[in-house]
């Protein structure tokens, strides 16, 4: 199993099924969520150290849940995966301390790739800052 978490959010569900069985083959401790608003209530029920996120959602788009998951949970590294390549929303996800940004379709060796550089910081800065450190629960 896993050393970390990774909570994937996205809403086309063949798509998000197919990311987190594929993770998990890979010995990753993945959960998926088809929303904005359920990602946020799954972070309140249970951590994740990295959260990939998909940008165009209806309801919370993935910018919005960025800016929420950033205010609440400030060490949750957080992954912007998008089929819709807006420079615009790179440049605001990145700005709002989004640790990468992913045009889709993305190579599962890359995504896995970033997944644990992401978790790498996230280990990084919580000992720098004393926070809490990665998920264990």
């Amino acid at each position: 199993m896993s050393p970390f978490k990774v909570l994937v959010v996205d809403d086309e569900r063949d798509f998000l099924e197919s990311l987190v069985r594929r993770l998990q083959r890979r010995s990753v401790d993945a959960a998926g969520v088809t929303s904005g608003e359920a990602a946020l209530e799954h972070l309140e029920r249970q951590r994740a150290d990295v959260v990939v996120l998909d940008v165009k959602m209806p309801g919370m788009n993935g910018i919005d849940v960025l800016r929420r998951i950033k205010q609440l949970y400030p060490e949750v590294e957080v992954i912007l995966l998008t089929g819709h390549a807006s420079v615009e929303s790179g440049v605001e996800g990145l700005a709002l301390q989004a640790f990468d940004y992913l045009i889709k379709p993305v190579k599962l060796d890359e995504l896995i790739e970033r997944i644990m550089e992401a978790f790498d910081r996230r280990k990084v800065v919580s000992e720098l800052a004393g926070t809490p450190q990665p998920a264990d629960s």
